[in-house]
Formats: C-alpha cells, structure tokens, sequence
C-alpha cells in the first residue's frame, strides 16, 4: 500500500505530523480506541503517560499486523487525553517515539488531539485509534 504523507502548501509546515496522507489501496482498517493494556488485560503504565501511550501505539502496531499491515499503512490517528494541556506534551511524544523505534517506523501520519474529561476506565490515560489503508 502507498501512503504518501504531505503538508500542502498554506497549512502549517513541519511539526510533530502531517497535514494530509494521500492513500492508494483496497481494504481500509478502522481500528478501534487502543488502551494501555498488554494481551492478557493487564494495565501497563499506571499513572505514566510516556509509558500508557508507548503501550497504545504498540497495540496499534499489533493489530495492524493481524491484519497484514504496519504503522506505515496508517492515514490517519485520533488521541484521546486525559486532562490534557500542553506541559504533557513532552510525555505524549517520549511514549509515541519509543513506540516508533520498537515498531521500526518514521512515519508521522495526520494525527488529531482530544483532550478528554475521562476514558473508560479510571486508570487510563491515554487511548489511539487509527484508521489504515491496505493493498
């Protein structure tokens, strides 16, 4: 599948994603919200941001490969935080790049965050949904 990531002109250059994927493919994957729990349920990362959102995109990257995908295939993520504001930015990112080099990736596809009152269960933190395009 080609995913081709762009930041067209009179939008905002550079930063921590891009602007547009432009994505050429048969099977979309809508993946539903990933939560910071590992196979068997169990929570990983209480009360650490970097290491629940670290867990998201690993769980993001597993379920692509059950479908016979990667994080490259992805188009487009949604973030959902807990009580957001700017100062956990630096968190947010150390848990996403630590996810990126385990899972062999660059790619910074078009991402949107959502600052969030609470997810579904208390502990949680942080929750990623992708949308992918595959071959």
């Amino acid at each position: 599948m080609a995913v081709t990531l762009v930041n067209p002109e009179g939008l905002p250059q550079g930063g921590a994603y891009h602007q547009m994927a432009l994505a050429r493919g048969s099977t979309m994957v809508f993946l539903a919200g990933q939560v910071a729990r590992d196979a068997e349920g169990r929570r990983i990362g209480e009360g650490d941001l970097a290491a629940q959102a670290e867990r998201c995109y690993l769980n993001v990257g597993t379920a692509l490969a059950a479908a016979g995908g990667s994080f490259d295939d992805v188009v487009k993520l949604t973030v959902y935080a807990v009580d957001w504001s700017l100062d956990k930015m630096p968190l947010l990112m150390e848990g996403a790049s630590r996810a990126a080099a385990a899972l062999g990736t660059a790619a910074l596809p078009p991402v949107t965050l959502v600052g969030v009152a609470a997810l579904g269960e208390p502990d949680l933190l942080v929750e990623v949904e992708a949308v992918a395009v595959l071959d």
